[in-house]
């Protein structure tokens, strides 16, 4: 297994356990193992999400959702939260979907994997970097590593994880594996100067949010940082755009919905009610949406209104401006922030040449493939994450059951 992440170790520890004639060995560049699941979630481990009906799961995948159709008949949500169950870890949902272990500290997950590993002599090489993989002329592999190791597997599972350039994917190239072009996904949105932005760790429950000019739109909570914004909309459309806003260099035009329920015409035409019920009260201490008052005070500033100004006295050409901020607000972002640790990338080996029943290459035979390296990527980390196990547990089945090439 090249990778000692989620998806490497989950291969690893099933392939050992479904066959034991196999000598399983993860080979990892660095010295941590399991560093993603470590950070995710805040430390807690995103490990997957109560999204358990397949045709629904397979649509929190930008990319690759016919491929991970497939899969998931093999090994979905239900499966992974039954496999850790069967070994004492068990996983809480929470109100936005996300699963965690009941500890709510990811070190659980990584000692559940770590005690596989022991459990079934899983040998693990760590400050190993693969330097080269080679294929003779009968189809032997032979792995050269960074310590001048050379090892001659019969199978060989990548789950290197993403990479952030194209030119880190050379070696798998060399093997006979077309790539597309990895960029970022799951990243936050820079808006340098913009006063909204003095607003940071205010967070809206439900905002919609939608690139100007394109048909890329989502809805959910959002949060404004010292950077700009973030928070689960932002990345899900960071998730969906993430090809169209490489190619504009990540300049572009965000529009902020702050009351989704409406759109300019309704609130417009709603306008007068709000007016009326409030008319005797100053607009900086009567907010009628439920906004945060730090948020309802810069609206209300960046329309041109005093905060002091009574609802009844509300000129139009103010009000007019608060509508339209209200419901579809222009943001500029001129750049990205990748969101904490969690670097995650779209682009990798292009799935028409990997079978999603078993893992296995369409061009080279006994070569599996697992993960983020794959042109699989979720919206939310929980999503990544069983994109891991499902992959790393089918290349598993497949491996352990298939030694003769």
């Amino acid at each position: 297994m090249i990778g000692g992440g989620a998806a490497g170790f989950f291969c690893a520890v099933n392939a050992a356990r479904m066959n034991p004639q196999l000598k399983v060995t993860i080979i990892e560049k660095s010295n941590k193992l399991l560093s993603k699941v470590k950070v995710s979630g805040g430390g807690r481990c995103n490990t997957t999400h109560a999204c358990f009906d397949i045709p629904e799961l397979v649509k929190r995948y930008p990319r690759g959702q016919n491929f991970v159709k497939k899969a998931f008949h093999w090994f979905n949500t239900n499966d992974t939260i039954a496999w850790f169950a069967e070994r004492g870890v068990e996983l809480k949902t929470e109100a936005d979907g996300r699963m965690f272990p009941v500890t709510n500290d990811s070190q659980t997950i990584i000692n559940c994997l770590l005690k596989e590993a022991d459990k079934y002599k899983v040998e693990i090489m760590m400050q190993s970097e693969v330097r080269n993989v080679e294929i003779g002329v009968n189809g032997k592999f032979t792995i050269t590593t960074s310590d001048s190791k050379l090892l001659t597997p019969d199978y060989i599972c990548i789950a290197s994880g993403g990479y952030p350039k194209s030119s880190m994917f050379d070696w798998l190239r060399k093997l006979g594996h077309t790539i597309e072009e990895p960029v970022p996904s799951l990243f936050t949105f820079n808006m340098p100067g913009n006063p909204v932005t003095e607003l940071m760790g205010v967070s809206v429950e439900k905002a919609s949010v939608k690139i100007m000019g394109t048909k890329l739109a989502e809805e959910g909570p959002l949060l404004i940082t010292h950077w700009g914004m973030s928070g689960p909309a932002i990345l899900r459309l960071s998730a969906w755009g993430a090809r169209q806003l490489a190619d504009c260099n990540y300049h572009f035009t965000l529009l902020a919905n702050w009351l989704p329920d409406y759109n300019e015409q309704y609130l417009r035409a709603d306008w007068n009610s709000f007016r009326d019920a409030h008319a005797a009260q100053k607009m900086n201490t009567k907010n009628p949406f439920g906004l945060p008052g730090r948020l309802w005070l810069y609206l209300l500033t960046s329309s041109g209104v005093h905060p002091d100004t009574r609802w009844a006295d509300l000129p139009s050409k103010e009000q007019n401006k608060l509508i339209r901020n209200l419901t579809a607000q222009e943001f500029p972002v001129k750049g990205k922030t990748t969101f904490k640790e969690e670097f995650v990338t779209c682009g990798g080996v292009k799935l028409s040449e990997i079978d999603p029943n078993t893992m296995q290459s369409k061009i080279q035979p006994g070569l599996f493939f697992a993960g983020e390296v794959i042109d699989v990527d979720g919206i939310t980390g929980g999503f990544n994450f069983q994109n891991a196990w499902t992959t790393g547990w089918i290349a598993a089945k497949a491996i352990a059951g298939n030694m003769e090439r």
